[in-house]
């Protein structure tokens, strides 16, 4: 009787303190580390809007999730090769500007297929009430300019369905990744919401650049809620938007993004000691050392979330392993 009495209390000791512990474990924060690179594009400028190329890894720090990271890859961005996806909008509303916008935009890949590193490529979208891809990545730019020149206006504006397709084929891309929108405004006829739209961007690493073309100076008449909306996506990404009339300030804010993508920085961290939470973005802070500078990067990623189960790996959005490429225009 007695043998049988301690058993049972030390059952019910081994049970209790099963129970202790794991109510500690759930007072704890969950904590993960995780082997896949999360890679960052990231441009500084001077408070006067100047670029700033010349940092160094020792002047930035990266935070995720509010928890300092270790900069494990650092690179200046010159010679690391570029995949463009430029996109152009061809509702209705631009059908008399499109011939001076898609002009433009052929002066645009005149200079950037010209330059720089001799992999980097464009894809040509144009988007309507439907999406259409006319180019894959290429550097042919006949063949780019040959269908910029076919481009003709039709009703609806699949905006957000195109950032979508595009990613998707931004995703498997090496090096950088960069969506220009050429567009007079918001979305009319997708099937995605901008949220979708934002959040395939981030999947892929690309970098969001809208050139928002105003014919119209005042704001009366103008798409304000779509400006927004591009500059929430621009904002969220590590782009910049741009807002100019048609001619001279269009040639200029292709050459600005031109600058920039000549002139930008990759950080690259694994993730170590980051607190988990129910959300799958991890939030992403990057600075500089020096007060007086302005740093445009992406503001998080989709990584893992408390609870989650099975390999991280299949779980994170940064840096995937190659897929079977499609086979690249000549």
């Amino acid at each position: 009787m007695t043998s049988r009495w301690w058993v049972k209390a030390g059952w019910r000791a081994a049970a209790v303190a099963c129970l202790a512990a794991a109510a500690e474990a759930q007072s704890q924060p969950t904590f993960r580390t995780n082997v896949s690179l999360v890679r960052i594009v990231a441009t500084v400028k001077t408070q006067a809007g100047e670029l700033v190329g010349a940092l160094r890894k020792e002047d930035f720090t990266v935070a995720d999730n509010t928890v300092a990271q270790e900069i494990a890859v650092f690179e200046r961005q010159t010679d690391q090769p570029l995949s463009v996806a430029l996109m152009v909008d061809t509702s209705g509303s631009t059908a008399k500007d499109l011939k001076y916008e898609t002009e433009s935009a052929g002066r645009f890949l005149k200079v950037l297929l010209g330059e720089g590193n001799m992999q980097d490529s464009v894809a040509l979208y144009n988007f309507n009430w439907q999406v259409q891809r006319d180019n894959y990545f290429t550097r042919n730019l006949t063949s780019l300019t040959n269908s910029l020149k076919l481009l003709h206006g039709e009703a609806g504006t699949s905006l957000y369905d195109a950032i979508f397709l595009a990613a998707r084929d931004l995703e498997d891309r090496e090096g950088r990744k960069v969506m220009v929108i050429v567009t007079d405004g918001g979305d009319t006829t997708s099937n995605k919401d901008v949220h979708q739209a934002l959040r395939a961007a981030q999947f892929a690493d690309a970098v969001i650049y809208p050139v928002v073309v105003i014919p119209i100076t005042n704001d009366a008449g103008r798409n304000i809620g779509g400006e927004n909306a591009l500059k929430f996506m621009a904002d969220g990404t590590g782009g910049r938007t741009f807002l100019p009339s048609l001619g001279a300030e269009l040639d200029r804010a292709f050459g600005d993004i031109i600058d920039e993508l000549r002139t930008q920085y990759l950080l690259g961290f694994y993730p170590r000691n980051v607190p988990l939470t129910k959300d799958r973005f991890h939030k992403l802070q990057v600075t500089v050392q020096r007060p007086e500078l302005r740093v445009s990067a992406r503001n998080g990623y989709y990584g893992e979330a408390e609870g989650e189960t099975g390999s991280p790996d299949a779980r994170i959005s940064i840096s995937p392993e190659p897929k079977k490429k499609k086979k690249q225009e000549k």
